[in-house]
């Protein structure tokens, strides 16, 4: 991969800051319990930050079973398989410190998976990077690391360990041969919509990197300007990693760059109100 380790660096080390609060329909103590207030990386899983904020809500609402906690935001569940800054690229609104809601009771069955541990967080996260491997590299890379690769690769995730994550990582990250990723492992959000998977690959048929714009007009062309789709249609805001790339940024820089953990790279769509 291209050698920009500051860019890989200030991607892994964003923060965020959130204010947790238990619903009040679920408090069964007399005093109302302050807000838990958390600083927690972009890049990780919410069961990997929120032992804390059970253990504070605990009593409040009489709970011992961290496995029935689900999160919401404005009424909106939160899916602790997304890492947490897509989904508050998704859904925060620009609001800091984001207020994230607490539950115990009624969790929505049709709208989020339960969660079961560390364990889940674990099995679900070396799926999709071997699931984005496949795609890159045919699982070449994947499938001749040991597993005290997948072990240190999940260990420097769920330690927020930069140095001990990126050991590994930047193996899969490496182009084999000198050759571009074989396809560029993405997937597009948007509020209320089911995930988009799209295959695209990384070299066009005439042999130059495809952009992030050529990813548009082939798969999401209402995301541009119908007049001009070297620019951004004002009616959508993209956003990856937190910021707007330019359109004519190379999906292979992209990948190598600002994929999540998972060796995906997040699309979010939101679509502006006029």
């Amino acid at each position: 991969m291209a050698d920009d380790k500051e860019v890989l660096r200030e991607i892994w080390e964003g923060r965020l800051p959130i204010c947790f609060n238990i619903s009040p329909d679920e408090i069964t103590t007399v005093d109302q319990p302050e807000p838990c207030y958390l600083l927690v990386p972009r890049m990780s899983y919410f069961p990997l930050v929120t032992d804390k904020v059970f253990r504070h809500f605990q009593k409040a609402s009489n709970q011992d079973d961290i496995d029935k906690m689900w999160l919401e935001y404005n009424g909106q569940p939160l899916k602790w398989h997304y890492p947490i800054g897509v989904l508050y690229d998704l859904h925060g609104e620009n609001v800091l410190p984001w207020p994230v809601t607490l539950h115990f009771k009624k969790f929505p069955e049709t709208e989020i998976m339960k969660c079961h541990g560390r364990d889940a967080v674990e099995a679900h996260f070396m799926s999709a990077v071997k699931e984005a491997d496949s795609l890159k590299h045919r699982s070449v890379v994947i499938n001749a690391m040991k597993r005290n690769d997948h072990k240190q690769l999940w260990m420097g995730l769920s330690n927020d360990r930069y140095d001990q994550f990126w050991s590994i990582n930047k193996k899969l990250m490496e182009r084999v041969n000198s050759e571009p990723f074989r396809c560029i492992p993405l997937r597009v959000h948007q509020r209320y919509k089911p995930m988009l998977m799209k295959f695209c690959k990384s070299v066009s048929e005439k042999g130059e990197l495809n952009t992030l714009g050529n990813f548009f007009q082939t798969f999401l062309p209402y995301i541009l300007d119908e007049n001009d789709h070297l620019k951004y249609s004002k009616n959508w805001k993209v956003i990856i990693q937190g910021i707007t790339p330019m359109l004519n940024t190379p999906l292979q820089w992209m990948s190598e760059h600002l994929s999540h953990p998972d060796n995906f790279l997040h699309i979010i769509l939101i679509e502006l109100i006029c």
